[in-house]
C-alpha cells in the first residue's frame, strides 16, 4: 500500500507539473544588442517573472542589429523582434514583407552615442572628411542616424556597418574604423579610461522626437497568436514601470550582465529616460517617412490605410 501510495503521489505531481508547464506559452523573442537597457524588457520582465503572470514563457534570442533581428522576424523564424528600425520596417513593409508594428520599442536616440579613440585627431562631427563612421546594420537606427548626421550636419564620413558595439570598438580601437557606435552601459567605462572619446549622440539630430525602433511582429503570427501577443505587450508595459520604480530592477539587470548595480544606475538615469521606453505610441511618424524618403528606403509616404494596417498595438489588459 505504502509504494502505491508513492506511486500515486509521484503521478500526481507530474500531471500538476505538465500542467503547470503547459500553462506557459513559449514566445520566440529576438532583441537586437544583447545589454542594453531599452533592449532588456524582455529578459529583466521573464527574471522577474512578469511575463509568467501572463502565461507566458520567452526564448530570447539576441542579435547583432535591427537587420537581424527584422529578417528573423520576416521569415517567422520569431514572434517578436525588438529594436528594429522604424525606418527599416516601413520600407520592408511597403515591399510587400509580412512585418506588423506592435509598438514603440524607443523614441529619441539619446541612447547611441557615436565615438573616437582618445588620442584622435576628430574634434567634432563636421571634422570627418575622409573619414569612416561606423552603423549596425542597414535600415537600423544607427544607420539612420549616421545618414543624419550626413544630410543635418554635414559630415563627410564614409558610412560603414560594423555591427555590435564590440564589434564596432574593436574596430575604431584597431584603426579599421574611425568613429565608433555605442549603447550604455558598453562604452561609459571605457570613456571613464578615457579610452574613447564622446563625439555625438543621436538626439543632435532630427531623430530626438521620433519613435526609431519599434516592437515588431509577422502578419502570420499576429492572426494564430493575437493573444498571446497582446498578453506580451501587457507584460512589456509592466515591466517597463517596474525598470523604473523598482530599484530591484537594477540589481537583475547588473546580475544578468556581470556589472555593477551603479554602472546600470547611470546607464539608465543618463541614457534612458522612462518616456523613451513609453510603447503604446508611434511618434514623429510624418517625420519617420520624409526620412525614409531622403535616405531612399521608402518612393512614397505610407498611406493613412497603409499605416493603419502596419501599426497594430494591443489595447492594454488589466494588470496581474
Amino acid at each position: 500500500m505504502n509504494k502505491l501510495a508513492l506511486w500515486a503521489g509521484v503521478a500526481i505531481a507530474s500531471v500538476l507539473g505538465a500542467s503547470v508547464a503547459s500553462a506557459q506559452e513559449m514566445l520566440k523573442v529576438a532583441a537586437g544588442q544583447r545589454g542594453n537597457w531599452d533592449t532588456s524588457v524582455s529578459e529583466i520582465g521573464k527574471r522577474a517573472g512578469i511575463f509568467k503572470k501572463y502565461g507566458l514563457d520567452l526564448e530570447i534570442l539576441y542579435t547583432q542589429g535591427s537587420g537581424e533581428t527584422q529578417q528573423a522576424v520576416i521569415s517567422g523564424a520569431v514572434d517578436v523582434g525588438i529594436a528594429i528600425g522604424t525606418i527599416g520596417a516601413m520600407a520592408a513593409y511597403s515591399k510587400g514583407a509580412p512585418i506588423r508594428i506592435l509598438g514603440s520599442e524607443i523614441t529619441g536616440a539619446q541612447d547611441l552615442f557615436w565615438y573616437v579613440r582618445g588620442d584622435s585627431p576628430i574634434k567634432n562631427i563636421k571634422d570627418t572628411e575622409g573619414r569612416t563612421i561606423s552603423y549596425s546594420t542597414n535600415g537600423a537606427s544607427t544607420h539612420g542616424v549616421v545618414n543624419a548626421f550626413i544630410s543635418e550636419l554635414g559630415a563627410k564620413a564614409k558610412p560603414v556597418a560594423t555591427g555590435s558595439p564590440p564589434s564596432s570598438l574593436t574596430q575604431v580601437m584597431s584603426g579599421q574604423v574611425d568613429i565608433g557606435w555605442a549603447a550604455p552601459p558598453f562604452g561609459v567605462e571605457q570613456m571613464d579610461r578615457k579610452e574613447i572619446r564622446f563625439l555625438a549622440s543621436g538626439n543632435d539630430t532630427s531623430f530626438k522626437d521620433q519613435t526609431v525602433r519599434i516592437i515588431g511582429t509577422n502578419i502570420n503570427v499576429l492572426n494564430t497568436k493575437r493573444d498571446q501577443l497582446s498578453r506580451y505587450m501587457q507584460a512589456y508595459r509592466d515591466t517597463v514601470d517596474y525598470m523604473y520604480t523598482n530599484e530591484e530592477s537594477l540589481k537583475v539587470f547588473a546580475d544578468w550582465l556581470g556589472i555593477s548595480v551603479d554602472l546600470a544606475r547611470r546607464s539608465r538615469d543618463g541614457f534612458f529616460p522612462r518616456s523613451a521606453l513609453e510603447p503604446d505610441k508611434i511618434n514623429g511618424v510624418d517625420k519617420v517617412m520624409k526620412e525614409a524618403i531622403n535616405f531612399k528606403f521608402l518612393s512614397a509616404p505610407l498611406s493613412e490605410e497603409q499605416l493603419k494596417d502596419l501599426i497594430q498595438i494591443p489595447a492594454p489588459l488589466p494588470k496581474r
